[in-house]
């Protein structure tokens, strides 16, 4: 399981991000949503599988308390 907040990289594209949702299928399948930092380009959706944890970058925390929800749907398979 990685953390949501950690910053991770595509094993295969090499698309690199701060991971900031969390899809969990009944098949267990779980999926996560890395945003990059470049603000011109879209988060993408990775198979947990297929990115790396960045141990040595901190884990980047929001404040919650507004209510806010997500700006993507979940990845459809």
């Amino acid at each position: 399981m990685i953390k949501l907040g950690s910053f991770a990289k595509d094993r295969i594209t090499k698309f690199e991000g701060v991971v900031t949702g969390h899809a969990e299928y009944i098949t267990g399948c779980d999926q996560y949503l890395v945003s990059p930092q470049n603000p011109d380009k879209e988060p993408k959706w990775f198979d947990e599988q297929r990115l790396v944890v960045d141990p040595i970058i901190a884990l980047v925390t929001l404040d919650k308390s507004n209510g806010a929800g997500a700006d993507l749907a979940a990845p459809v398979k």
